[in-house]
């Protein structure tokens, strides 16, 4: 039985990252995978899902090129060439994965893998090896929702990378960034998009703000919204798709995208016969160094439902390597989150919520800037930005960012470095603006436009 110092479980971010820097602290490392390397982010998630966002705004960019003096024959896309091309990019960044595991000196061990023991593995073609460290790094997976009467007609956000056409009307159930971003690309790309939502508003857990005006842009862009709705069955008739909403609304559709969240991808690794007991979500239990209750046995990434992005799994998967096989024990902060939501509009957000902030900070103030950038001057479109900040009064220190609109996520990473370094209002009021720019409004806001005294 071939021995190893560590055996990974799992070819995505957190795991490949893991194997290559323990490998690099002088590990002797293999690393399984049943599928593709790269997980959910390179193959079926954030890099083909940006370049289909890139793919989609160009029909914007196509409208409001008239405004500026061009004169375009009428745009014609075809799915057929960016589904071409973006698969080909993926299967590039695939053997990078692959050849870097390689240059590392980490074996792949092409199989699914399950847990004998503590310290073994079995791959799908019966082989057993050994390590004295196993680290679980095998992601999440769509959420498959209720089993309601039709639900084998939809697809899910696996299902969306495999489509050889642009349906012509969609139903997409769901109100997290997943089921926005796809929304927003079937939409601009040409097909009528009803977003079904359970609740009374988007994306649970941002800023209430936000929400309300990310929501009202999409809208104005074309979406059609049903709040407080849930889809009761799926029927083929009529050669299409009959969707049933709990209200008795029928919506007849060709396609039907069920993007209900993720979660942990647990099932079939063995982890109760190892005495591994999973939480109520289906997740893998972990301390503040990725160790599970098993000596021995570690897990990163959306598998520990801790923060589910890449860059996190990534970062867990460093931190774990340095910790066991670095002697530089390392935790990783899971508070201070930058991140995006690839809607058209994009939105950006770091720090607290407003919501958050009052809980903790009741002298907050609010700043706010909402206006049309300079390009739609001359192109016509009417949308709106919005960039908040939240200041703690008593501290002067920024809380919190949140915007809606053009590169708002490229400004949520800078934003982030500014937060992680404890910026305050001040510090951004004695910064000169990048004139113009949207940007410059974070460093120009003078008076709040909300004062909380609770």
């Amino acid at each position: 039985m071939e021995q190893f110092d560590l055996i990974v479980i799992g070819g995505g971010s957190g795991g490949v990252r893991a194997a290559r820097i323990a490998a690099n602290h002088g590990a002797r490392v293999a690393l399984a995978e049943e599928y593709r390397m790269g997980g959910t982010c390179v193959i079926r998630g954030c890099v083909p899902k940006k370049l289909m966002v890139y793919a989609s705004r160009f029909a914007q960019e196509f409208e409001e090129a008239a405004g500026f003096g061009w004169t375009l024959d009428a745009p014609r896309f075809d799915w057929a060439t960016l589904k071409t091309r973006r698969d080909a990019e993926v299967a590039r960044l695939e053997g990078i994965y692959r050849s870097n595991l390689g240059n590392a000196g980490v074996q792949i061990l092409q199989g699914r893998a399950t847990l004998v023991d503590r310290n073994t593995v079995q791959l799908s073609n019966g082989m057993h090896y050994q390590a004295k460290h196993i680290l679980i790094a095998t992601g999440a997976q769509p959420a498959r929702g209720p089993d309601i009467p039709g639900h084998e007609l939809a697809i899910d956000s696996n299902g969306f990378f495999d489509l050889e056409a642009l349906p012509r009307r969609v139903v997409v159930q769901g109100a997290g960034y997943i089921a926005l971003e796809l929304a927003c690309v079937l939409q601009l790309l040409g097909a009528e998009v009803t977003v079904v939502v359970r609740g009374e508003q988007i994306l649970r857990g941002f800023d209430d703000e936000m929400r309300r005006h990310l929501a009202a842009e999409m809208a104005h862009s074309g979406l059609q919204f049903r709040f407080g709705r849930e889809v009761q069955s799926i029927a083929r008739a009529d050669g299409a798709l009959q969707v049933q909403l709990d209200n008795g609304d029928t919506v007849a559709v060709d396609c039907v995208l069920r993007a209900l969240g993720r979660r942990p991808n647990t099932q079939g690794l063995g982890l109760e016969d190892v005495g591994i007991t999973l939480d109520a979500h289906g997740a893998i239990p972990v301390d503040d160094f990725s160790q599970t209750a098993v000596p021995g046995i570690y897990a990163v990434g959306d598998v520990t439902n801790r923060v589910n992005l890449t860059p996190m799994a990534i970062r867990e998967g460093h931190a774990f390597a340095d910790t066991v096989f670095g002697g530089t024990p390392r935790r990783v902060d899971h508070t201070l989150i930058p991140t995006a939501v690839f809607t058209t509009p994009e939105a950006g957000v770091v720090g607290l919520t407003e919501e958050q902030a009052l809980k903790s900070h009741q002298r907050l103030d609010v700043y706010r800037a909402s206006f049309r950038p300079l390009k739609a001057t001359l192109s016509g479109h009417t949308g709106k930005m919005l960039l908040k900040l939240l200041v703690d009064r008593d501290t002067d220190r920024v809380l919190g960012f949140h915007a809606v609109g053009p590169d708002t996520g490229e400004m949520a990473q800078l934003v982030g470095v500014a937060l992680q370094l404890q910026a305050t209002k001040a510090a951004l009021d004695a910064t000169l603006a990048v004139h113009p720019t949207a940007a410059e409004e974070l460093v120009t806001m003078r008076t709040p436009a909300v004062r909380h005294n609770l």
